[in-house]
């Protein structure tokens, strides 16, 4: 056989190789799975100003197809690929049409798929997404994205003030029988009582009875509260009907409803010097009575006076007053306390 026969024999021999590989090549692609697999294909309307999200998972090895178009040809701001959790593969901007975008998936995961409007006005955009899988193995790859919610829970250590102790007392101001002249005396048918609130009062109470039956209305009361009251309430230092009254209990003080009666007025040092000169004023409580009391919650600060006044022209009167506050001494102090915050979150994941 001659050079030129040779030459024709070999050229026929690669040719038929080449021709072989080729076909080899086809087989493999085809039983490979080269063939596209839908993965979504759908026509959706982007609001004004809004943004559509799509999840999708692909397997490691998959090509990626993306096409999409704006039905009317109008521009669309941002297409983005992202691979999550925040790795971003394709980006179009003021994009019309996206035609057989090839992406290399180069690990199993979970992609977002973001189309933003910037528009005043909405999209109709069609989105088809196809994947070639790399190997028989991955054909039946779940692209589906499931949802779990999935809890973190922190510590943090924070101060916090808290009541130590609380101490209770009752604070008698003022116990005493005031001098009340008729209107015809040349001392003056006027006189004042003066007290002040203890620190760290919370309320009080007070009593104004007329002559002996004031005073037996109020000892009248203490008799009944001492009979009632449980035995670790009377053994308290002070405590009586007012003290109770002060507290929102039980007083057992009766009114009186006949006898010599008197003007009086609970007022501040302005008041109480107005009303010495005959001025009107202002008061905190006021009343005509043969006895009166009541429980007070307000002021809890200061100094103040009890005015009495005997409009009889002829008979004096004597006046019982007393005054009982109840003052709470609270220590305070601090301490850590640990706080437990859990945040909730959506996760999404792929079944394969």
């Amino acid at each position: 056989m001659n050079e030129v026969q040779l030459r024709s024999t070999f050229n026929f021999a690669m040719l038929r190789y080449t021709t072989l590989l080729l076909w080899f090549g086809f087989y493999c692609n085809y039983a490979f799975g080269q063939e596209p697999i839908d993965v979504a294909e759908t026509t959706l309307k982007i609001a004004a100003l809004g943004e559509e999200v799509f999840y999708y998972g692909f397997a490691e090895g998959d090509k990626m197809i993306l096409n999409f178009r704006e039905v009317k040809g109008k521009e669309l701001k941002e297409f983005e690929i992202i691979e999550l959790p925040s790795s971003s593969k394709f980006m179009d901007y003021k994009t019309k049409k996206i035609e057989n975008k090839v992406l290399t998936i180069t690990r199993t995961g979970i992609y977002k798929f973001r189309l933003s409007n910037s528009a005043i006005t909405g999209r109709i955009c069609q989105l088809k997404i196809q994947r070639i899988p790399a190997s028989e193995a991955t054909k039946n790859f779940n692209t589906s994205v499931y949802w779990k919610t999935t809890y973190d829970t922190t510590y943090t250590i924070e101060q916090e003030k808290y009541l130590i102790r609380a101490d209770t007392s009752v604070v008698n101001l003022t116990d005493q029988v005031a001098k009340v002249h008729s209107q015809g005396n040349l001392n003056g048918n006027k006189t004042t009582v003066s007290f002040t609130l203890p620190p760290n009062t919370v309320a009080w109470s007070y009593y104004i009875g007329v002559d002996q039956d004031g005073q037996k209305a109020f000892d009248a009361a203490a008799k009944q509260l001492s009979r009632f009251a449980g035995p670790i309430v009377s053994k308290i230092p002070g405590y009586g009907p007012l003290a109770s009254l002060a507290l929102g209990g039980t007083s057992y003080i009766s009114s009186i409803q006949s006898g010599e009666d008197i003007d009086y007025f609970i007022t501040d040092e302005l008041n109480m010097g107005l009303f010495m000169k005959g001025q009107p004023i202002n008061s905190i409580k006021k009343g005509k009575v043969v006895n009166d009391f009541s429980r007070m919650l307000n002021p809890r600060r200061g100094e103040y006076f009890v005015c009495l006044y005997n409009d009889n022209m002829i008979t004096g009167v004597m006046v019982t007053v007393k005054i009982t506050a109840i003052a709470v001494a609270e220590q305070w102090g601090k301490r850590d306390i640990k706080r437990m915050q859990v945040k909730s979150a959506e996760m999404p994941y792929l079944k394969n």
